[in-house]
């Protein structure tokens, strides 16, 4: 016999993103039925025994930022969490109403509810630091210097088992070049805080595909959408929305390194296609510059 040459691991997160679920009225799409597919979702992950010490949904929760969407995600998720005896951890997206999100999820009035709903969990001597990168009003993610100068003075301390950032927007370029008109901005600035810490890994949505990379060193690990997700056959340069390849994932923290697992759901069906002109168009309307695509540079006629 030999023994394995990793032990079980220390904690288990999981990863869900971008739910996007919708109060009455026209679904997502006129066809995405958010909520049927986040609940094949956690049918398939009760069914499996898994016992995650935590869920964490890294932001886009709700749509439209209605109140009774957010009713009806916890409504299903809350139970769902307590029968599973994990930890339920929230972080705010960009299609999130932070005031709407802490009544009808946290059951807070807070005096002021617009502010950034930043927080830590300890999981036994794992930390998890939720951020706020969201810009009420606006799709694209940003970070505060108040913000960056708390998380900074949380990672001053080292957590036993090191420290997760669960954020809603990734610090990590897109394959889509329409995505950098909705991408964290001033980056620089967090990997200046995150450099050096005790932060073992990052894990964040918003791009509605599986990716992974690294920032100042850090993995980075951006779960997809158990809503839609996007096609990354698309045409170079276009960005095309489907009804499938929805997946969420598994987060398996070991005493010297940290596994993310992506599980899909289900399987593909196209339901917009924005070609290439059309997507440097967007740039252009949202201000954004020098996103050259791989086609481009290649010898391939330069969008215009």
């Amino acid at each position: 016999m030999r023994r394995a040459e990793h032990p079980a691991a220390e904690r288990i997160l999981l990863h869900l993103s971008d739910t996007h679920l919708r109060g009455p009225g026209p679904r997502l799409f006129d066809s995405v039925d958010g909520e049927a597919s986040l609940t094949a979702a956690l049918d398939a992950i009760e069914s499996s025994g898994l016992a995650p010490d935590a869920i964490v949904f890294t932001g886009d929760l709700v749509d439209l930022g209605e109140a009774a969407a957010y009713d009806a995600i916890r409504a299903l998720v809350e139970p769902f969490a307590e029968r599973l005896g994990a930890r339920l951890l929230w972080v705010m997206g960009n299609h999130d109403d932070r005031g709407a999100f802490r009544e009808h999820l946290l059951d807070q009035t807070p005096a002021d509810p617009s502010a950034p709903y930043d927080r830590v969990d300890e999981l036994d001597g794992l930390r998890i630091v939720t951020l706020d990168t969201s810009v009420p009003g606006h799709h694209h993610g940003e970070l505060s210097a108040a913000q960056l100068d708390w998380l900074s003075s949380v990672l001053a301390t080292p957590a036993p088992l090191g420290t997760v950032l669960a954020m809603h927007h990734p610090p990590v370029p897109s394959v889509l070049p329409l995505a950098a008109s909705v991408e964290l901005r001033d980056q620089r600035r967090l990997a200046d805080v995150v450099r050096g810490t005790d932060v073992r890994g990052i894990i964040a949505g918003h791009l509605h595909y599986s990716t992974f990379a690294t920032f100042a060193g850090i993995p980075v690990s951006v779960a997809s959408s158990t809503c839609y997700a996007q096609d990354l056959t698309v045409p170079v340069g276009g960005t095309r929305p489907q009804d499938g390849a929805q997946a969420y994932n598994l987060v398996h923290v070991y005493d010297d390194t940290v596994v993310h697992s992506v599980v899909p759901i289900d399987v593909p069906r196209p339901l917009e296609y924005i070609d290439a002109d059309e997507a440097q168009r967007r740039l252009r309307n949202a201000g954004v510059t020098g996103s050259v695509t791989r086609a481009a540079r290649s010898g391939v006629p330069a969008l215009h």
